[in-house]
Order: structure tokens, then C-alpha cells, then sequence
């Protein structure tokens, strides 16, 4: 839907003049599982984005939004913000309780919203909801916040939701650059930028379709994992303040004192932090060949150490193994299903791609999806 379109369906709820913004789902082309662990992330802002269209209401106390795409509305009044919601309206309830804990002026107001962020496909279209609507609301009530502060509401915000999550996904909404990767240290999020130059190479994200149901349960426990592993080994070294300060031999001087289980997945995220950083040197050598063998590795580690993947995700990622035109493919986001991201050869993109699927379609009975995705600006406020 392009500006003038969703000014059209603002209008249909009030005569004022909205603010615009603009957020885009993101990527994560290497580094998963390592965010939480303080460690090392290289996503970057995709051209799949959500719209929002906000502004003051003359009734103070509610607020209108409605969804384009799900045809549905939804009224809130600010002065009740107990009950309980679900899907994207539970993610509106959830960013205006964090606004209203952090006593930030607020007022009714209307809102229309629209996106093609794929649902469930692991592009963050829940960041991208949570920071448009926050960015919108901070022009809008002139809060005067910064991105770094809008990302942090924005993680607030879904944690509210039980969903623990770190803050790769809201740094890459707000700090997405053009044809630009983020280097993100999540232990003090500093940041650096690497040109994307992919030399008649492009990015692929096929979709499984799948979602498993213990995706939840299973991504706390990798947490807790890591959590038990960086307690049992502050015993022994009060130097250790994460994982980012654990080397595999610390970890293999200290192997009798922790798990199997727990010692096979501190391993991985110790090498994937290696990986990010390798991956930024090939970059910057353009040595897509070494980028696409490190995109292999992250699969293989996060599908047999860390235990992420699944059949159809591992799947996927075995059928690019004989095609020429693929560097690299793995597993992107916390797994059990979503999207494969897939290093391919432009000019023979469509057939391999439509190979795959046919294949992948053959053996699982599900229909995938397929999306080329070009690296773009973060969020952005739009003028129609």
C-alpha cells in the first residue's frame, strides 16, 4: 500500500494530519542465539516494511487503531489497560503500558496500520509493529526520545508479552543503513557498519511454513543453559561477566563441573560469536565464498549443538548443497521453523529457488514461500 493509500484510510477516522512512519522488517545474516548472551549480531533492515498512520484524537482518553491487512479494529481506553489481549492487539495493549509506567504524556489518538512484513517468517514484524508505533507516538506527543531509547521500549514491550527477547531485532528496525549489514555488540550495543557487496550474489529467505509448538519452551531452556553454565564458571573466575569473556578452553578446564547438554550449547555460541566476527573480515574482502562456507557452519551448529532446527529448516538448507549457484544457506531466527537464508547467485536466483521449493513441497507436503530481499534504510518518518 503506498502513503497517499493509507492517508486515504487515515482520513476515514479523523481530519487531522497523521504522522507517518515507516518500519522495516530485518534480516540477521549471522550471530543467532548469541544476543542474549551478550555477544555478537550482524542483521540489517530489509525492504518488507509496516506503515503506520497516527494521530491525536479529540477524545483524551481513547484510542482507534485498526489493522488494514486483518480488517480489524480495536478501541482501548487509556484509563484501562488491564485487560487481556491477543495478537496484534496485545502488542498495542503492551506498548501503551510501558509508555504509561514510564509516565509519558499521553492521549487518545487514531491510528491505521499496514505491513508486508511476512507473519511468523522470522523478519521481526513484531519490532517492526512495536518500534513504528513508539517512534509515532514519540513525534506525535513530542517526547524527545532517541532510537536507542524507542529500541529498549520497544524490547520492554514484548517482554511484557513473555517474549524474553534481546535487542537485535529493535536495533536493526531503528538503525537499518542501505545495502548495509550492523556489526552489533550486544554487551554495550555498539555498533559498526559493512558494505553489503554482494557481486551479482543476492539474499534469499525461503520459507518453511512450519512452526513448532515447543519454540517457547525450547528457547528458554537454551537460556537457561547458557545462564547455568556463566554461573558455574563465575565460581571459579570473577573475571567472567558473560559469555562473551569464555573461551572453549575455560569451558573445556571446566567441562566435570557442567553438563553435556549445557557444555554442547555454551560451545556453539563461544564459535558463532567467532563466526560474526569472521564473517565481517570476509565481508570486507569480499570473499563471498568464505561468507557462504560460515553460513553452512552457523546451520550445522545451531541444528546439532544447539538443537534450534528442525527436519524441514535442515531440509532446505540440504537441498542448496549441490546447487553451484548457492554460497551459503542456514537457519535464520530462534528456530523450530520460520526461514532459511540463502546466499545466491542472481541471474540463476529464480531457478534454483523454484528447484528447491519443488522439491521441498515433494518431500514435506507443504507449500514454502520464497522472498528476495534487498538490504534498506531502518525507520524512517514519511511525507505523502
Amino acid at each position: 500500500m503506498d502513503l497517499q493509500s493509507i492517508l486515504n484510510e487515515y482520513t476515514k477516522y479523523a481530519d487531522n494530519k497523521p504522522v507517518i512512519i515507516s518500519a522495516p522488517g530485518r534480516i540477521n545474516l549471522i550471530g543467532e542465539h548469541t544476543d542474549y548472551n551478550h555477544g555478537f549480531v550482524l542483521p540489517a533492515a530489509i525492504d518488507k516494511r509496516m506503515i503506520i498512520a497516527l494521530g491525536k484524537a479529540s477524545n483524551t482518553q481513547n484510542v482507534k487503531i485498526k489493522s488494514i491487512d486483518f480488517d480489524e479494529e480495536v478501541e482501548i481506553d487509556l484509563a484501562d489497560l488491564d485487560s487481556q489481549r491477543k495478537g496484534w492487539e496485545g502488542y498495542i495493549q503492551a506498548i501503551l503500558s510501558e509508555v504509561v509506567s514510564r509516565n509519558l504524556k499521553l492521549e487518545g489518538f487514531n491510528a491505521v496500520f499496514t505491513s508486508d512484513i511476512p507473519l511468523g517468517a522470522g523478519m521481526s514484524s513484531s519490532a517492526a509493529l512495536c518500534c513504528g508505533f513508539l517512534s509515532a507516538l514519540n513525534k506525535e506527543f513530542d517526547w524527545s526520545l532517541g532510537n536507542i531509547e524507542i529500541a529498549k521500549m520497544a524490547q520492554a514491550s514484548e517482554h511484557r508479552l513473555g517474549a524474553n527477547v534481546g535487542l537485535m531485532d529493535q536495533f536493526a528496525v531503528m538503525y537499518g543503513k542501505r545495502d548495509n549489514a550492523i556489526f552489533l555488540d550486544c554487551r554495550d550495543y555498539s555498533h559498526q557498519y559493512f558494505p553489503l557487496d554482494l557481486k551479482g550474489y543476492s539474499l534469499v529467505l525461503i520459507n518453511t511454513n512450519v512452526k513448532h509448538e515447543l519454540v517457547d519452551s525450547a528457547y528458554n531452556d537454551r537460556r537457561a543453559s547458557c545462564e547455568r553454565t556463566l554461573a558455574e564458571l563465575q565460581k571459579k573466575n570473577a573475571n567472567i561477566k558473560t559469555l562473551r569473556d569464555v573461551t572453549l578452553q575455560i569451558l573445556e578446564d571446566n567441562s566435570s563441573d557442567i553438563s553435556s547438554e549445557d557444555l554442547q550449547r555454551v560451545r556453539f555460541v563461544i564459535n558463532e560469536n567467532e563466526r560474526v566476527q569472521k564473517t565481517t573480515k570476509a565481508l570486507a574482502k569480499g570473499l563471498l565464498q568464505e561468507v557462504g562456507k560460515l553460513l553452512y557452519q552457523s546451520h550445522d551448529g545451531l541444528s546439532k549443538e544447539y538443537q534450534v532446527s528442525c527436519k524441514e529448516l535442515d531440509l532446505l538448507v540440504d537441498l542448496t548443497k549441490n546447487e553451484k549457484g548457492v554460497l551459503g544457506a542456514r537457519m535464520m531466527g530462534g528456530g523450530f521453523g520460520g526461514c532459511t537464508i540463502n546466499l545466491i547467485k542472481s541471474s540463476e536466483a529464480d531457478k534454483i529457488v523454484s528447484g528447491i521449493k519443488e522439491k521441498y513441497q515433494e518431500q514435506t507436503k507443504i507449500q514454502p514461500e520464497s522472498y528476495l530481499v534487498s538490504v534498506e534504510n531502518g525507520l524512517t518518518q514519511e511525507v505523502p
